[in-house]
């Protein structure tokens, strides 16, 4: 039986690591307790790398290719064991293969939401989530810091890891930018620029090489979800107080109508809380005066004099869409010279 064990030690003379595709990141060579032979072959694959550990200790780092294994291959373990005074073969020593291959479609996300800071509001609470990619680049570095002398390291044994390094560092690629919020919620591209930035020295420190970040998608909080339409809607007339006046007065008319079937007595305040309640008889009557331009003279003067004529409101009124204009104001949506303008407008209109 000792014979054969001794046989069976002399046949170690090739050592190579075929993936299974399970995802496996570091593996350990089974030696289970035979020894390598000298001379025999070390074969390490393009997405691979191979370390060779002495008692502990990482000695020798080889990359893609077909090594021969001997005192010149080997110098740091020819040194742990000082084979230049006696060299004994076959030698025992541990070797641990590491895919370098990219890990691709690793996933991250918030699973509550961050709080940031921002220069326009303060403060900002987002969630987001994306796509990153990285690979081992250190096979040292990984295994001394990482993988250590367990038989097989997944991927998915790091992914928690790695995927709070990401969430980590968004209030780091969000300050960086020195992009307001708003602006970098809109251009996703760049906000994954500033995270891969942010976020690549802490995979580096791990022997991982961070390759690509992609964010899929920001979500902003409900009340500045409202500002950024209110920004867009003033976007689509061009930034004209007047037109943005007849966008919301649009935006009013299906609720007024709709109030008025159903004969409900809130149908004021709801075209007044979007800030429509002035404009409303102006627009419908300059509306009525465009569609009969071609019936005759006077129904076109009697449309037009409809629609510069004071319209009658009361104080309460007055009062409710004055507080409209200020918050719209406050919210920097109107600026002061248009506010003070259509405050001096209702004021000529109490009745």
């Amino acid at each position: 039986m000792a014979l054969m064990d001794f046989i069976k030690k002399q046949f170690i003379d090739i050592l190579e690591w075929t993936e299974s595709g399970d995802g496996t990141l570091a593996w350990r060579f089974p030696m289970a307790g035979n020894e390598i032979q000298y001379g025999g072959s070390l074969t390490v694959r393009e997405s691979q790398m191979a370390v060779f550990v002495n008692e502990g200790q990482v000695a020798d780092v080889f990359g893609p290719g077909m090594h021969k294994l001997t005192t010149q291959t080997l110098p740091v373990l020819t040194y742990l064991k000082n084979w230049d005074k006696l060299f004994q073969s076959p030698f025992k020593s541990d070797v641990y293969f590491f895919s370098t291959r990219q890990q691709i479609d690793r996933r991250w996300g918030t699973s509550q939401p961050v709080t940031i800071r921002d220069k326009d509001f303060g403060a900002v609470r987002l969630r987001a989530f994306g796509n990153y990619a990285y690979r081992i680049s250190d096979a040292k570095l990984f295994h001394t810091s990482i993988s250590g002398t367990r038989d097989r390291y997944l991927v998915d044994d790091l992914d928690g890891q790695l995927r709070g390094l990401m969430l980590q560092h968004i209030s780091d690629a969000v300050a960086q930018s020195g992009v307001p919020f708003l602006d970098l919620a809109a251009n996703q591209i760049e906000f994954a620029v500033q995270l891969k930035e942010a976020t690549a020295p802490e995979f580096t420190k791990l022997g991982l090489t961070l390759e690509s970040v992609t964010v899929q998608n920001v979500s902003l909080p409900e009340e500045l979800q409202k500002i950024l339409d209110q920004k867009i809607g003033m976007g689509m007339v061009g930034g004209d107080m007047g037109k943005f006046m007849q966008y919301q007065t649009a935006q009013a008319i299906p609720k007024f109508a709709e109030g008025a079937a159903g004969g409900g007595g809130g149908v004021v305040g709801d075209a007044m809380g979007l800030g429509a309640g002035v404009a409303l008889g102006q627009v419908m009557a300059q509306q009525l005066s465009q569609g009969l331009q071609g019936g005759g003279a006077a129904a076109a003067t009697g449309a037009a004099a409809a629609a510069s004529a004071p319209v009658g409101l009361k104080p309460d009124e007055v009062m409710a869409t004055i507080e409209k204009l200020a918050d719209l104001k406050a919210k920097g949506i109107l600026t002061e010279d248009e506010f003070t303008s259509k405050k001096a407008e209702l004021l000529k209109k109490l009745v």
